[in-house]
C-alpha cells in the first residue's frame, strides 16, 4: 500500500510485538490478514457512501430514516475504531494524523459526531452540510489504489504545462468573448463582456447550453471557428497527463524490475532475456 513508509512502522526494538502484528494487518496489504482487513474496509466505505446517498432521498429517508441513522452510526463506529488502531500502531502518530490520508480518515468520522453538538431547528442546514460531508469517505478508497502514487507523481510533473495551457485558454476566451460582444452586441443577448466570455467558455469546451446564440453571419462564423477550435484544444491536457503517466509507469517498471549485473564490468542495464553484456560481451548468468 502506498500510504505509509518505515517512519510509521510501530514494531521497532523495545516496543510490544502486538503493535508490529497490528501494523502488518492494517498497513501491509500483501499479508492474508491485511487483505481481509482491506476488503472489509472497502466494503464498509462503499456501503456507508450508499447510506449517505439514500439519506438524501426524501421518500427513502421518511420511510427508513431510523435504519439509515443506525447504519450511519454503525459505520462511524467502525471507522473510528480503525482510525484509533492506525494511530495506535504507527511510530509517529502526529505525522500520520497530519498526513493527507490521516486527515481523510478523520474527516470520515467527524461529521457524525459534530451533529450531536448541533441540535435545534436553526442548525438543520448545518447538519445537512455535515451529512453531505460524509460522502468524502469515498476518499478513503485512495488507501487501496496502488496506482494512486504514480498518478499523483504524473499530475505533479505536468502541473507547469497544464498551468501554461490554462493561461493560454483563459487569454483566448477573453479575446474571443470580447470580439463576440463587439460583433453581436446587447440586442442579441451578449449584454456584457463577462457574459460574452462565459459564452466563449461554454462554446470552446463544447458544452453548448444554448442560452445565448449568435444571430449575425459574422457572429455565427466566429462561433463555428470556436467550436472547431474547442475539439482541438480539449485533447491537449489529456495528452500532457497521459505522457507523464506513461513516463512514470516506465520509471516504476525500471525501478522495480530485477537488475542483471555483468560480473565483469558491473553494468546493470540489461534486458531480462539478455545472455551477454552489451558493453563488454561477458556472459550473464
Amino acid at each position: 500500500m502506498p500510504e505509509t513508509n518505515n517512519a510509521y512502522r510501530g514494531n521497532r526494538p523495545g516496543e510490544s510485538k502486538w503493535r508490529g502484528e497490528l501494523y502488518d494487518i492494517i498497513f501491509e496489504a500483501e499479508t492474508p490478514a491485511g487483505k481481509y482487513f482491506d476488503l472489509l474496509l472497502i466494503v464498509s466505505i462503499i456501503l456507508s457512501v450508499i447510506v449517505v446517498m439514500l439519506d438524501s432521498i426524501g421518500s427513502v429517508r421518511n420511510s427508513h430514516g431510523q435504519v439509515l441513522h443506525d447504519l450511519e452510526w454503525f459505520f462511524t463506529i467502525i471507522f473510528t475504531i480503525e482510525y484509533f488502531l492506525r494511530l495506535l500502531c504507527v511510530r509517529n502518530r502526529i505525522k500520520y494524523a497530519a498526513s493527507p490520508l490521516g486527515i481523510v480518515d478523520l474527516i470520515a468520522i467527524i461529521p457524525t459526531y459534530m451533529s450531536l453538538f448541533l441540535p435545534g431547528s436553526q442548525f438543520l442546514l448545518v447538519i445537512r452540510v455535515l451529512r453531505v460531508l460524509r460522502i468524502f469517505r469515498v476518499l478513503k478508497l485512495v488507501h487501496y489504489v496502488s496506482e494512486a502514487e504514480m498518478l499523483a507523481r504524473a499530475l505533479r510533473a505536468s502541473r507547469q504545462k497544464i498551468t501554461v495551457f490554462l493561461f493560454t485558454v483563459l487569454t483566448l476566451v477573453i479575446i474571443l468573448g470580447s470580439l463576440m460582444y463587439l460583433i453581436e452586441g446587447e440586442e442579441n443577448g451578449f449584454t456584457s463582456i463577462p457574459t460574452s466570455i462565459f459564452w466563449a467558455i461554454v462554446t470552446l469546451t463544447t458544452v453548448g447550453f444554448g442560452d445565448i446564440v449568435p444571430q449575425t453571419p459574422l457572429g455565427r462564423t466566429l462561433a463555428s471557428v470556436i467550436m472547431i477550435l474547442g475539439y482541438s484544444i480539449i485533447a491537449v491536457p489529456t495528452g500532457i497527463v497521459t505522457s507523464e503517466i506513461s513516463f512514470a509507469s516506465m520509471e516504476e517498471r525500471r525501478r522495480t524490475r530485477p537488475q542483471r549485473i555483468c560480473p565483469e564490468c558491473g553494468n546493470p542495464e540489461h534486458d531480462n532475456d539478455a545472455l551477454f553484456c552489451k558493453h563488454c560481451g561477458t556472459g550473464i548468468l
